[in-house]
Protein backbone atom coordinates (compact mmCIF):
# COMPACT_ATOMS: atom_id res chain seq x y z
CA UNK A 1 0.00 0.00 0.00
CA UNK A 2 1.08 3.28 -0.79
CA UNK A 3 2.04 6.06 1.88
CA UNK A 4 -0.88 8.71 0.45
CA UNK A 5 -3.29 5.72 -0.04
CA UNK A 6 -2.44 4.49 3.66
CA UNK A 7 -2.42 7.72 5.17
CA UNK A 8 -5.98 7.93 3.58
CA UNK A 9 -7.25 5.30 4.92
CA UNK A 10 -6.33 5.78 8.70
CA UNK A 11 -7.84 9.33 8.24
CA UNK A 12 -11.26 7.66 7.16
CA UNK A 13 -11.17 5.21 9.88
CA UNK A 14 -10.45 7.87 12.30
CA UNK A 15 -12.77 9.41 14.30
CA UNK A 16 -12.24 13.01 13.19
CA UNK A 17 -15.33 14.67 12.12
CA UNK A 18 -15.54 16.08 8.51
CA UNK A 19 -16.82 19.63 8.89
CA UNK A 20 -15.24 20.43 5.17
CA UNK A 21 -15.42 19.48 1.73
CA UNK A 22 -16.71 17.46 -0.18
CA UNK A 23 -20.09 17.18 0.84
CA UNK A 24 -20.64 13.76 0.82
CA UNK A 25 -18.76 13.62 4.32
CA UNK A 26 -16.91 10.17 3.39
CA UNK A 27 -20.72 9.08 3.82
CA UNK A 28 -23.37 9.46 1.27
CA UNK A 29 -22.44 7.83 -2.41
CA UNK A 30 -21.72 4.43 -3.13
CA UNK A 31 -19.93 3.71 -6.73
CA UNK A 32 -18.42 0.59 -5.74
CA UNK A 33 -15.09 -0.15 -6.81
CA UNK A 34 -13.87 3.23 -9.02
CA UNK A 35 -11.82 0.77 -11.30
CA UNK A 36 -14.80 -1.40 -11.92
CA UNK A 37 -16.33 1.57 -13.67
CA UNK A 38 -13.29 3.80 -15.36
CA UNK A 39 -13.30 2.92 -18.91
CA UNK A 40 -13.00 5.28 -21.91
CA UNK A 41 -15.22 7.06 -25.09
CA UNK A 42 -16.28 3.05 -25.73
CA UNK A 43 -19.13 2.32 -28.08
CA UNK A 44 -22.10 3.10 -26.06
CA UNK A 45 -21.12 5.61 -23.56
CA UNK A 46 -20.75 8.63 -25.49
CA UNK A 47 -18.29 11.38 -25.33
CA UNK A 48 -18.62 14.61 -22.70
CA UNK A 49 -17.26 16.62 -25.30
CA UNK A 50 -20.12 16.17 -28.17
CA UNK A 51 -22.49 14.26 -25.81
CA UNK A 52 -25.88 13.33 -27.93
CA UNK A 53 -26.57 10.13 -26.27
CA UNK A 54 -26.62 9.00 -22.56
CA UNK A 55 -24.35 11.74 -21.63
CA UNK A 56 -26.94 14.51 -23.25
CA UNK A 57 -29.56 12.48 -21.51
CA UNK A 58 -27.92 12.99 -17.93
CA UNK A 59 -26.97 16.76 -18.29
CA UNK A 60 -30.19 17.17 -19.21
CA UNK A 61 -31.25 16.12 -15.71
CA UNK A 62 -29.26 18.34 -14.24
CA UNK A 63 -30.52 21.36 -16.33
CA UNK A 64 -34.28 20.28 -15.10
CA UNK A 65 -32.92 20.00 -11.78
CA UNK A 66 -31.64 23.45 -11.74
CA UNK A 67 -34.14 24.98 -13.96
CA UNK A 68 -31.79 25.95 -16.43
CA UNK A 69 -31.81 25.98 -20.41
CA UNK A 70 -28.67 24.55 -20.71
CA UNK A 71 -26.37 22.39 -18.29
CA UNK A 72 -23.10 20.64 -18.92
CA UNK A 73 -21.24 18.35 -16.68
CA UNK A 74 -17.87 20.23 -15.24
CA UNK A 75 -14.83 17.46 -14.08
CA UNK A 76 -12.07 19.59 -13.81
CA UNK A 77 -14.32 21.59 -11.04
CA UNK A 78 -15.34 24.88 -10.91
CA UNK A 79 -12.56 26.02 -12.22
CA UNK A 80 -12.58 24.95 -15.77
CA UNK A 81 -16.05 26.22 -15.69
CA UNK A 82 -15.25 29.94 -14.81
CA UNK A 83 -12.44 29.50 -17.20
CA UNK A 84 -14.35 28.73 -20.26
CA UNK A 85 -16.88 31.50 -18.66
CA UNK A 86 -14.79 34.19 -18.78
CA UNK A 87 -12.51 33.32 -22.04
CA UNK A 88 -16.01 32.39 -23.96
CA UNK A 89 -18.02 35.87 -22.82
CA UNK A 90 -15.12 38.52 -23.47
CA UNK A 91 -13.52 38.80 -26.55
CA UNK A 92 -9.22 38.65 -26.10
CA UNK A 93 -8.18 42.24 -25.05
CA UNK A 94 -11.48 43.15 -24.31
CA UNK A 95 -12.44 44.65 -20.54
CA UNK A 96 -14.82 43.08 -17.36
CA UNK A 97 -16.33 43.95 -14.38
CA UNK A 98 -14.78 41.82 -11.67
CA UNK A 99 -15.28 41.60 -8.31
CA UNK A 100 -12.62 42.14 -6.13
CA UNK A 101 -13.23 38.58 -3.87
CA UNK A 102 -13.19 36.76 -6.63
CA UNK A 103 -11.88 33.55 -7.14
CA UNK A 104 -8.14 33.23 -8.78
CA UNK A 105 -9.34 31.18 -11.80
CA UNK A 106 -11.62 34.32 -12.89
CA UNK A 107 -8.24 36.44 -12.61
CA UNK A 108 -6.17 33.49 -14.32
CA UNK A 109 -8.85 33.67 -17.13
CA UNK A 110 -8.17 37.66 -17.47
CA UNK A 111 -4.26 36.96 -17.63
CA UNK A 112 -5.00 33.94 -20.67
CA UNK A 113 -7.60 36.54 -22.82
CA UNK A 114 -5.03 39.50 -22.19
CA UNK A 115 -8.10 41.17 -20.55
CA UNK A 116 -8.56 44.68 -18.63
CA UNK A 117 -9.83 44.37 -15.31
CA UNK A 118 -12.31 46.78 -13.77
CA UNK A 119 -13.13 45.71 -10.21
CA UNK A 120 -15.47 46.27 -7.89
CA UNK A 121 -14.98 45.75 -4.21
CA UNK A 122 -17.05 44.35 -1.74
CA UNK A 123 -18.96 45.97 1.63
CA UNK A 124 -16.99 45.37 4.34
CA UNK A 125 -19.03 44.08 7.31
CA UNK A 126 -16.62 45.17 9.96
CA UNK A 127 -16.03 41.47 11.04
CA UNK A 128 -12.38 40.30 10.62
CA UNK A 129 -11.53 38.73 7.18
CA UNK A 130 -14.76 38.56 6.25
CA UNK A 131 -16.33 40.23 2.91
CA UNK A 132 -19.55 41.51 2.16
CA UNK A 133 -22.18 41.41 -0.77
CA UNK A 134 -21.30 42.85 -3.67
CA UNK A 135 -23.91 45.79 -4.34
CA UNK A 136 -25.94 46.35 -7.50
CA UNK A 137 -25.66 50.23 -7.33
CA UNK A 138 -21.86 49.67 -7.62
CA UNK A 139 -22.00 47.29 -10.57
CA UNK A 140 -24.66 49.85 -12.39
CA UNK A 141 -22.01 52.95 -11.67
CA UNK A 142 -18.97 51.02 -12.86
CA UNK A 143 -20.80 49.82 -16.05
CA UNK A 144 -22.11 53.41 -16.76
CA UNK A 145 -18.45 54.47 -16.02
CA UNK A 146 -16.89 51.95 -18.74
CA UNK A 147 -19.09 51.49 -21.53
CA UNK A 148 -16.26 49.49 -22.93
CA UNK A 149 -16.83 46.37 -20.04
CA UNK A 150 -18.34 43.30 -22.15
CA UNK A 151 -19.44 41.22 -18.88
CA UNK A 152 -19.96 41.13 -15.33
CA UNK A 153 -18.56 39.15 -12.80
CA UNK A 154 -19.11 38.00 -8.95
CA UNK A 155 -18.68 35.45 -6.37
CA UNK A 156 -22.07 34.29 -4.48
CA UNK A 157 -22.18 32.99 -2.12
CA UNK A 158 -18.63 33.77 -0.84
CA UNK A 159 -16.61 31.26 1.07
CA UNK A 160 -18.06 32.42 4.12
CA UNK A 161 -21.20 32.24 2.67
CA UNK A 162 -22.32 35.67 2.19
CA UNK A 163 -24.15 36.52 -0.45
CA UNK A 164 -24.79 38.90 -3.19
CA UNK A 165 -28.39 40.71 -4.39
CA UNK A 166 -27.83 38.35 -7.73
CA UNK A 167 -31.53 39.18 -9.08
CA UNK A 168 -31.06 43.15 -8.65
CA UNK A 169 -27.07 42.86 -10.52
CA UNK A 170 -28.69 40.99 -13.27
CA UNK A 171 -31.04 43.65 -13.85
CA UNK A 172 -28.16 45.99 -13.71
CA UNK A 173 -26.07 44.22 -16.21
CA UNK A 174 -28.87 43.57 -18.36
CA UNK A 175 -29.95 47.09 -18.78
CA UNK A 176 -26.24 47.67 -20.25
CA UNK A 177 -26.74 44.49 -22.49
CA UNK A 178 -23.86 42.68 -20.76
CA UNK A 179 -24.41 39.19 -19.25
CA UNK A 180 -23.93 37.98 -16.03
CA UNK A 181 -21.16 35.58 -15.16
CA UNK A 182 -21.58 34.09 -11.12
CA UNK A 183 -18.93 31.98 -9.26
CA UNK A 184 -21.41 29.84 -7.10
CA UNK A 185 -19.27 27.33 -6.54
CA UNK A 186 -20.61 27.01 -3.20
CA UNK A 187 -24.42 27.51 -3.58
CA UNK A 188 -25.31 24.24 -5.45
CA UNK A 189 -27.24 23.21 -2.32
CA UNK A 190 -29.75 26.03 -2.80
CA UNK A 191 -32.32 25.63 -4.69
CA UNK A 192 -34.02 22.58 -2.60
CA UNK A 193 -35.11 24.23 0.11
CA UNK A 194 -36.16 27.93 1.45
CA UNK A 195 -34.27 27.69 4.42
CA UNK A 196 -31.35 28.35 1.90
CA UNK A 197 -30.76 31.89 -0.33
CA UNK A 198 -32.23 31.62 -3.58
CA UNK A 199 -30.11 30.60 -6.44
CA UNK A 200 -28.30 32.41 -9.14
CA UNK A 201 -30.20 30.34 -12.17
CA UNK A 202 -34.00 31.27 -10.94
CA UNK A 203 -32.10 34.92 -10.44
CA UNK A 204 -31.50 35.34 -14.09
CA UNK A 205 -28.41 35.14 -14.21
CA UNK A 206 -26.71 34.31 -17.65
CA UNK A 207 -23.61 31.91 -16.68
CA UNK A 208 -23.89 30.18 -13.34
CA UNK A 209 -20.86 27.57 -12.00
CA UNK A 210 -21.69 25.53 -9.10
CA UNK A 211 -19.41 22.75 -7.53
CA UNK A 212 -21.43 19.90 -6.90
CA UNK A 213 -18.61 18.45 -4.48
CA UNK A 214 -18.52 21.13 -2.17
CA UNK A 215 -21.80 21.37 -0.22
CA UNK A 216 -23.85 18.26 -2.19
CA UNK A 217 -22.65 14.16 -2.33
CA UNK A 218 -20.39 14.03 -5.16
CA UNK A 219 -16.94 13.50 -5.87
CA UNK A 220 -13.92 15.77 -5.75
CA UNK A 221 -13.63 17.86 -8.87
CA UNK A 222 -17.43 17.75 -9.86
CA UNK A 223 -19.14 20.59 -11.02
CA UNK A 224 -21.99 22.12 -13.42
CA UNK A 225 -22.47 25.17 -15.57
CA UNK A 226 -25.21 26.47 -16.65
CA UNK A 227 -26.27 28.53 -19.83
CA UNK A 228 -29.22 31.06 -20.02
CA UNK A 229 -30.30 33.51 -22.17
CA UNK A 230 -29.21 35.53 -25.64
CA UNK A 231 -26.68 37.93 -24.29
CA UNK A 232 -23.90 34.73 -24.34
CA UNK A 233 -21.93 33.40 -27.06
CA UNK A 234 -22.79 29.27 -26.49
CA UNK A 235 -20.78 28.02 -28.85
CA UNK A 236 -17.53 29.93 -27.58
CA UNK A 237 -18.67 28.67 -24.14
CA UNK A 238 -18.40 25.51 -25.17
CA UNK A 239 -15.35 25.56 -26.96
CA UNK A 240 -13.65 26.86 -24.31
CA UNK A 241 -14.86 23.70 -21.66
CA UNK A 242 -13.28 21.54 -24.42
CA UNK A 243 -9.98 24.01 -24.16
CA UNK A 244 -10.18 23.86 -20.19
CA UNK A 245 -11.40 19.97 -19.25
CA UNK A 246 -9.69 17.08 -20.00
CA UNK A 247 -10.09 14.83 -23.14
CA UNK A 248 -10.62 11.55 -21.19
CA UNK A 249 -13.04 12.51 -18.95
CA UNK A 250 -13.54 10.56 -15.99
CA UNK A 251 -16.75 8.33 -16.04
CA UNK A 252 -16.50 7.74 -12.13
CA UNK A 253 -16.65 11.35 -11.69
CA UNK A 254 -19.51 11.42 -14.32
CA UNK A 255 -21.49 8.54 -12.96
CA UNK A 256 -21.07 10.12 -9.36
CA UNK A 257 -22.64 13.71 -10.73
CA UNK A 258 -25.69 11.86 -12.42
CA UNK A 259 -25.92 9.84 -9.05
CA UNK A 260 -26.03 12.97 -6.99
CA UNK A 261 -28.64 14.42 -9.11
CA UNK A 262 -31.15 11.61 -9.37
CA UNK A 263 -30.67 11.65 -5.32
CA UNK A 264 -31.71 14.80 -5.39
CA UNK A 265 -34.95 14.60 -7.33
CA UNK A 266 -35.68 11.77 -5.21
CA UNK A 267 -35.11 12.94 -1.97
CA UNK A 268 -35.74 17.04 -1.83
CA UNK A 269 -37.08 16.38 1.32
CA UNK A 270 -33.80 15.67 3.09
CA UNK A 271 -32.60 19.63 2.61
CA UNK A 272 -35.85 20.45 4.74
CA UNK A 273 -34.65 18.38 7.48
CA UNK A 274 -31.27 19.00 7.03
CA UNK A 275 -32.06 23.01 7.55
CA UNK A 276 -34.09 21.85 10.43
CA UNK A 277 -31.04 20.55 12.04
CA UNK A 278 -29.14 23.31 11.06
CA UNK A 279 -31.64 25.63 13.39
CA UNK A 280 -31.10 23.93 16.60
CA UNK A 281 -27.25 23.92 15.97
CA UNK A 282 -27.12 27.80 15.49
CA UNK A 283 -29.88 28.33 18.43
CA UNK A 284 -27.49 26.52 20.90
CA UNK A 285 -24.57 28.19 19.49
CA UNK A 286 -26.38 31.76 20.21
CA UNK A 287 -25.93 31.03 24.26
CA UNK A 288 -21.89 31.44 23.56
CA UNK A 289 -20.80 33.72 26.04
CA UNK A 290 -17.01 34.68 24.88
CA UNK A 291 -17.28 32.98 21.31
CA UNK A 292 -19.79 34.60 19.06
CA UNK A 293 -21.38 32.56 16.13
CA UNK A 294 -21.03 35.19 12.72
CA UNK A 295 -24.38 35.63 11.11
CA UNK A 296 -25.51 37.99 8.59
CA UNK A 297 -28.63 38.77 6.55
CA UNK A 298 -29.07 36.54 3.35
CA UNK A 299 -26.22 34.02 4.10
CA UNK A 300 -25.63 30.54 3.37
CA UNK A 301 -26.58 29.55 7.12
CA UNK A 302 -25.01 25.88 6.33
CA UNK A 303 -21.73 27.98 6.81
CA UNK A 304 -21.05 27.76 10.47
CA UNK A 305 -18.90 30.99 11.55
CA UNK A 306 -17.70 31.31 14.99
CA UNK A 307 -15.36 33.65 15.78
CA UNK A 308 -12.62 34.20 19.10
CA UNK A 309 -12.07 37.70 18.77
CA UNK A 310 -14.10 38.69 22.00
CA UNK A 311 -11.81 36.14 23.60
CA UNK A 312 -8.41 37.03 22.01
CA UNK A 313 -8.54 33.73 20.34
CA UNK A 314 -7.25 33.52 16.47
CA UNK A 315 -9.06 31.51 13.85
CA UNK A 316 -5.96 29.26 13.67
CA UNK A 317 -6.34 28.62 17.38
CA UNK A 318 -9.45 27.87 17.37
CA UNK A 319 -9.34 25.23 14.31
CA UNK A 320 -6.06 23.97 16.53
CA UNK A 321 -8.69 23.45 19.59
CA UNK A 322 -10.97 21.67 17.41
CA UNK A 323 -8.80 19.36 16.12
CA UNK A 324 -6.49 18.31 19.10
CA UNK A 325 -9.09 18.53 21.56
CA UNK A 326 -12.33 17.34 19.85
CA UNK A 327 -11.05 15.20 16.53
CA UNK A 328 -13.39 17.82 14.34
CA UNK A 329 -11.75 19.00 10.98
CA UNK A 330 -12.96 22.44 10.45
CA UNK A 331 -12.62 23.76 6.48
CA UNK A 332 -10.40 26.46 6.69
CA UNK A 333 -9.42 29.26 9.69
CA UNK A 334 -9.75 32.95 8.97
CA UNK A 335 -7.75 35.90 10.89
CA UNK A 336 -10.44 35.35 14.27
CA UNK A 337 -12.85 32.72 12.72
CA UNK A 338 -13.12 29.46 11.41
CA UNK A 339 -15.31 28.21 9.34
CA UNK A 340 -17.39 24.62 9.47
CA UNK A 341 -18.54 23.45 6.33
CA UNK A 342 -22.15 21.33 6.76
CA UNK A 343 -23.82 19.15 4.42
CA UNK A 344 -27.12 17.36 3.51
CA UNK A 345 -24.75 14.38 4.69
CA UNK A 346 -24.46 15.60 7.91
CA UNK A 347 -25.93 13.58 10.50
CA UNK A 348 -27.95 14.93 14.18
CA UNK A 349 -25.33 13.79 16.03
CA UNK A 350 -22.52 14.96 13.92
CA UNK A 351 -24.39 18.87 14.10
CA UNK A 352 -24.82 17.95 18.23
CA UNK A 353 -21.17 16.96 18.16
CA UNK A 354 -19.75 20.20 16.90
CA UNK A 355 -22.42 22.30 18.70
CA UNK A 356 -21.06 20.55 21.74
CA UNK A 357 -17.12 21.07 20.77
CA UNK A 358 -17.99 25.03 20.71
CA UNK A 359 -19.94 24.92 23.97
CA UNK A 360 -17.10 23.04 25.73
CA UNK A 361 -14.64 25.75 24.37
CA UNK A 362 -16.73 28.70 25.35
CA UNK A 363 -17.23 26.80 29.14
CA UNK A 364 -13.22 26.80 29.55
CA UNK A 365 -12.78 30.22 28.52
CA UNK A 366 -12.09 32.73 31.44
CA UNK A 367 -13.72 35.80 31.94
CA UNK A 368 -11.65 38.65 30.21
CA UNK A 369 -10.78 41.38 31.87
CA UNK A 370 -11.86 43.64 29.48
CA UNK A 371 -13.78 42.34 26.65
CA UNK A 372 -13.59 44.50 23.26
CA UNK A 373 -15.12 43.56 19.80
CA UNK A 374 -11.74 42.68 18.42
CA UNK A 375 -12.57 43.37 15.24
CA UNK A 376 -10.98 45.49 12.32
CA UNK A 377 -12.25 46.83 8.62
CA UNK A 378 -11.91 43.92 6.58
CA UNK A 379 -11.98 46.39 3.20
CA UNK A 380 -9.59 45.10 0.77
CA UNK A 381 -6.86 46.54 -0.25
CA UNK A 382 -7.13 48.52 -3.42
CA UNK A 383 -3.51 48.62 -4.88
CA UNK A 384 -2.71 50.47 -8.02
CA UNK A 385 -2.69 48.96 -11.45
CA UNK A 386 0.57 50.23 -12.80
CA UNK A 387 0.30 48.43 -16.23
CA UNK A 388 -1.67 45.82 -17.76
CA UNK A 389 -1.41 42.52 -16.37
CA UNK A 390 -0.26 40.15 -19.52
CA UNK A 391 2.70 42.91 -19.45
CA UNK A 392 3.64 42.48 -16.06
CA UNK A 393 3.61 39.00 -16.04
CA UNK A 394 5.67 38.76 -19.22
CA UNK A 395 8.13 41.13 -18.18
CA UNK A 396 11.47 40.63 -16.41
CA UNK A 397 11.36 39.76 -13.34
CA UNK A 398 13.32 39.22 -9.64
CA UNK A 399 12.57 38.30 -6.22
CA UNK A 400 13.37 40.68 -3.99
CA UNK A 401 12.55 40.86 0.54
CA UNK A 402 9.30 42.02 1.65
CA UNK A 403 11.29 44.73 3.43
CA UNK A 404 12.29 46.14 -0.17
CA UNK A 405 9.17 45.64 -1.87
CA UNK A 406 6.92 48.81 -1.31
CA UNK A 407 7.00 50.86 -4.45
CA UNK A 408 7.80 48.52 -6.50
CA UNK A 409 5.55 46.81 -9.33
CA UNK A 410 4.54 43.22 -8.79
CA UNK A 411 5.43 40.56 -11.43
CA UNK A 412 3.35 37.68 -10.12
CA UNK A 413 0.23 36.78 -7.94
CA UNK A 414 -0.12 36.64 -4.41
CA UNK A 415 -3.32 34.42 -3.00
CA UNK A 416 -4.18 34.10 0.61
CA UNK A 417 -5.17 30.42 0.47
CA UNK A 418 -8.25 29.61 1.88
CA UNK A 419 -9.75 30.97 0.45
CA UNK A 420 -8.18 31.48 -3.05
CA UNK A 421 -8.66 35.11 -3.60
CA UNK A 422 -5.62 37.59 -4.89
CA UNK A 423 -4.35 39.83 -2.69
CA UNK A 424 -2.15 41.22 -5.39
CA UNK A 425 -2.03 40.65 -8.95
CA UNK A 426 0.99 41.16 -12.05
CA UNK A 427 1.17 44.99 -13.00
CA UNK A 428 -0.09 46.64 -9.38
CA UNK A 429 1.78 48.44 -6.97
CA UNK A 430 2.88 47.14 -3.85
CA UNK A 431 1.80 49.67 -1.22
CA UNK A 432 2.09 50.31 2.60
CA UNK A 433 -1.45 48.27 2.73
CA UNK A 434 -0.57 45.43 0.96
CA UNK A 435 2.54 44.87 3.37
CA UNK A 436 0.48 45.12 5.99
CA UNK A 437 -1.98 42.07 4.73
CA UNK A 438 1.21 40.37 3.76
CA UNK A 439 2.42 40.34 7.27
CA UNK A 440 -1.37 39.91 9.33
CA UNK A 441 -2.44 36.93 7.34
CA UNK A 442 0.58 34.23 8.08
CA UNK A 443 -0.15 34.82 11.56
CA UNK A 444 -3.94 33.53 11.01
CA UNK A 445 -2.93 30.81 9.60
CA UNK A 446 -3.21 31.74 5.67
CA UNK A 447 -0.74 30.38 3.41
CA UNK A 448 0.52 32.89 0.57
CA UNK A 449 0.62 31.61 -2.41
CA UNK A 450 2.90 33.63 -4.68
CA UNK A 451 5.42 34.87 -1.13
CA UNK A 452 8.53 32.82 -1.12
CA UNK A 453 10.73 33.02 1.96
CA UNK A 454 9.68 36.59 2.46
CA UNK A 455 10.51 37.05 -0.99
CA UNK A 456 8.13 38.69 -3.63
CA UNK A 457 8.84 38.68 -7.48
CA UNK A 458 8.59 42.01 -8.69
CA UNK A 459 9.46 43.78 -12.24
CA UNK A 460 13.08 43.91 -12.49
CA UNK A 461 14.55 47.21 -11.85
CA UNK A 462 11.10 49.20 -11.86
CA UNK A 463 9.21 51.09 -9.25
CA UNK A 464 5.57 52.51 -9.30
CA UNK A 465 7.43 56.07 -9.43
CA UNK A 466 9.49 55.30 -13.08
CA UNK A 467 5.80 54.41 -14.19
CA UNK A 468 2.89 56.17 -14.94
CA UNK A 469 -0.87 54.62 -13.55
CA UNK A 470 -2.83 53.42 -16.88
Amino acid sequence: MSELLEKLKNYADSDHLPMHMPGHKRRMGDLGNPFFIDITEIDGFDDLHHAEDVLWEAQQRAAQLYGSEETHYLVNGSTAGILAAVSGSVPAGGTILVARNCHQSVIHAALLRGLNMEHIYPQSTLKMGINGPILAGDVDKALRERPDIRAVVLTSPTYDGIVSDVEAIAVAAHAHGLPLIVDEAHGAHFPFSDYFPRDAVSCGADVIVMSLHKTLPSLTQTALIHLNGTLIDREKIRFFLRVYQTSSPSYGRMAGIDECITWIGETRVEFDRFGERLTRLRTDLRSMKHLELLEFPGMDRSRILVSGARAGLSGKELASRLREDYHIEPEMAGISYVCALTSVADREEDLRRLGDAFLRMDARIEEPETVGSGYADTALPKPCRICPMQTAFDAEAEWIPLTEAHGRISAGFVVPYPPGIALLTPGEAIDEAILESLAVLPQAGCELRGVENNRLRVIKGESVWEKSSV
